[in-house]
């Protein structure tokens, strides 16, 4: 591959730039300063809201104006300012369908991602969602569905929570009907999460990418798991983790070390600079 060909890096965090313990390997950090150095748009493309970003991003010490698209793209922000610079959102009648679609499921808590704001919809935070909203650096907030509207933020997505048999249940019985009016993917055990139709982290990337002015050839993407599928169809250089499952790497163009051997910065230094 010739010196200038990838023009943007697009890195999933969770299972990608992330280790096991949720931390950047130095190793991926000194790699993308190079990448940045060079002249390459460093993406972080991530189901995360953004309070679970901006710490992170923060130590990737990038002095350029990057981008961030959040929320398995339904939201894109600039980080100069931190401007919304594209988003996808739920409508009021979308999220009464999404509650009325778990009434019959007391196991599983929907929860919705503002702007600002980590909504769980009832009286309190169960446990399971008080947890993932710890693991993005802030705290769910319990509120009726009434409230939420009062309250006037941008939602970006939801996510159904509960543990993987319930999960496994529900989702069973809703699946081929939500996929009909939202994009829904199963990112983890517990988490079955809701976004716009069509949202992905494709087409956020695709978004910022013919803004940019830059051809899908010439972006590398990393990621591990369901919910980066479509970005890593949508690329030239598609990189799949070691950790990664074998449908993933079997799609991708190369697959790289585990997140927990730097798996980013191998990529990065063997295959962009």
């Amino acid at each position: 591959m010739n010196q200038n060909q990838v023009k943007l890096i697009a890195i999933d965090m969770d299972g990608t730039l992330l280790n096991s313990q949720k931390e950047i390997p130095e190793e991926n950090i000194k790699a993308i300063q190079d990448a940045a150095a060079a002249g390459i748009k460093i993406v972080l493309c991530t189901g995360r809201p953004r309070s679970g970003i901006v710490p992170h991003f923060e130590k990737l010490g990038l002095s350029e104006e990057e981008y961030i698209i959040m929320n398995n793209g339904c939201s894109t922000y600039e980080t100069k300012n931190w401007t919304l610079l594209q988003s996808e959102s739920l409508s009021r009648s979308e999220m009464e369908a999404l509650l009325q679609a778990c009434e019959d499921f007391p196991g599983v808590a929907l929860t919705f991602t503002g702007e600002k704001t980590y909504y769980v919809v009832g009286n309190e935070v169960p446990e399971l969602v008080a947890y993932d909203a710890g693991t993005v650096f802030t705290e769910a907030k319990a509120r009726s569905l009434e409230k939420i509207f009062e309250e006037g933020q941008v939602i970006f997505q939801a996510m159904y929570m509960a543990d993987s048999e319930s999960l496994d249940a529900f989702q069973n019985a809703v699946q081929d009907r939500l996929n009909q009016s939202y994009s829904t993917v199963r990112s983890q055990d517990y988490i079955f999460e809701i976004m716009p139709q069509g949202a992905t982290k494709a087409s956020g990337l695709k978004h910022l990418a013919e803004k940019l002015g830059i051809d899908p050839e010439q972006i590398m993407a990393l990621g591990d798991a369901a919910n980066d599928l479509e970005m890593l169809q949508f690329v030239g250089q598609s990189v799949a983790m070691g950790n990664a499952s074998d449908d993933i790497k079997a799609l991708c163009k190369y697959v790289t070390l585990t997140n927990d051997e730097a798996g980013v910065a191998h990529a990065i230094r063997t295959w962009a600079l």
